[in-house]
């Protein structure tokens, strides 16, 4: 073959894989919709993200907090909706009708350690408690049975950081931040409570510390209000800390926001929270956020490129979903009509009710390799009749691969697996699971799978 021929096959080669390469995907924002979410506390364990959260109560119009939820993801845009990993019950001591503020997670030694903020009956001030738990997802038990920290007015959001020398350090506080060195017990401490040295004048809350590249960060909510995303730097996990100005400037569509920020699979990400889902329902604004996520940008000398307020499309998808292994149902990029529920008894995390005709939820980035998929199995009850889960493909009006038309099922406890056939899913699509029906629940499912 002489050289343009090669030349030309070379073209065809990379023409035909431009043609087939799979979209790249992103997450929408903001990140979780069947509930509502704040105070954002993301933790890597192996390889997936898990998402500890405050949950903002459906009637909150201040705020009405009870208990703290998980989301995870291996992929950053499909994140699988667990529940309530702990609440003010775990608490006996604690206020129990309201005050379930801002958490953070972190693993040592294979055990996890959950620190929230909490109200003691009878004074209603502010203290830190701990829960231990040998999962991420709990259950937690409290330890101590009284706080650790406190009580003391301003005692919240705290965020928690071990040292490379093996030295911990819990960090909190509105308006001042504090900090205190933990025993390497997790759920004790040394020495005096202290006042961070060189506080930045626009530190409001929320403080976030972390370390990268040799360099310590202390990335907090900012002003008030409306709030925004600041960070301080220093060459000690106490400070003195230097302002070096601001991860999200604040918006005056957003009273709050709270930062949480990690590494995962190779890119850095901040988390924060709007009042998106909120203004879709309401025209007044109350206590109802919504976490939402974007990727974050170091600069060579450790500073952080400032990040636009949180868009509607998040960020890019790392790498596809597998339709192939069983799917949690409450596995969302994005739904509308759709309730995540307990599944009760002694089964954690959530299956999901489709609450009206035409609700959907969407999966992005699903990849059904090249020999496809022939079938659909998923796990139904209360099935009304003539109820149908239609499988489609990119959109809500999308390529209709299969439709499942389960057989009516009984109570919301009776689950029974039902299956269709499937035609025409090759490679990576978004995938829509619409449910159509008469009744005020559709139908509800626990999970999903396709052979």
């Amino acid at each position: 073959m002489n050289k343009i021929g090669i030349k030309n096959l070379f073209v065809g080669v990379v023409s035909a894989a431009v043609l087939t390469a799979a979209p790249t995907c992103y997450a929408d924002n903001p990140v979780a919709q069947t509930c509502f979410t704040a105070d954002p506390a993301p933790m890597v364990y192996k390889d997936t993200l898990y998402l500890v959260t405050s949950h903002d109560e459906d009637d909150a119009r201040g705020f009405h907090m009870l208990d703290w939820r998980c989301f995870t993801t291996k992929d950053m845009v499909n994140w699988t909706d667990h529940g309530a990993i702990a609440s003010l019950t775990n608490f006996p001591w604690a206020n129990q009708n309201n005050d379930a503020w801002a958490p953070q997670a972190i693993e040592r030694d294979g055990k996890f350690y959950l620190y929230v903020p909490v109200t003691v009956q009878g004074g209603g001030r502010n203290v830190m408690a701990v829960a231990v738990a040998d999962n991420p997802l709990g259950p937690y038990k409290d330890p101590l049975g009284h706080p650790l920290v406190g009580p003391r007015n301003g005692y919240i959001d705290p965020t928690i950081f071990v040292d490379d020398d093996g030295q911990a350090y819990l960090y909190f506080g509105n308006p001042n931040d504090w900090y205190v060195k933990l025993n390497k017990d997790m759920i004790s401490y040394s020495g005096e409570v202290m006042q961070a040295a060189g506080k930045p004048s626009n530190y409001q809350e929320g403080p976030w510390l972390c370390k990268r590249n040799g360099h310590y960060y202390l990335i907090y909510a900012s002003h008030c209000c409306p709030e925004g995303i600041g960070y301080a730097m220093s060459d000690q996990p106490t400070g003195p800390w230097t302002y070096k100005g601001m991860v999200m400037d604040p918006s005056p569509i957003s009273d709050g926001n709270h930062p949480g920020v990690i590494d995962f699979k190779g890119k850095s990400y901040v988390f924060g929270f709007s009042y998106t889902l909120n203004w879709e329902i309401a025209d007044i604004k109350r206590e109802r956020r919504s976490v939402c996520v974007a990727e974050m940008t170091y600069n060579d000398d450790g500073t952080i490129q400032k990040v636009p307020w949180w868009t509607p499309e998040g960020v890019p998808q790392v790498g596809h979903l597998n339709p192939f292994e069983q799917v949690d149902a409450a596995t969302i990029c994005y739904e509308k009509g759709i309730k995540a529920k307990p599944r009760g008894g002694d089964k954690p995390g959530m299956y999901v009710s489709a609450t009206n005709n035409g609700a959907y939820i969407k999966i992005k980035g699903v990849d059904f390799g090249e020999k496809g998929a022939a079938s659909f199995s998923a796990s139904v009850s209360s099935a009304t009749p003539g109820a149908t889960i239609a499988l489609r493909l990119d959109s809500e009006t999308g390529k209709t691969v299969g439709s499942l038309k389960p057989a009516a099922a009984g109570a919301s406890d009776d689950w029974q697996t039902q299956s269709c056939k499937i035609t025409g899913a090759r490679g990576v699509h978004d995938l829509y699971l619409k449910f159509f029906g008469s009744a005020s629940t559709i139908m509800n499912l626990d999970w999903w799978k396709f052979e």
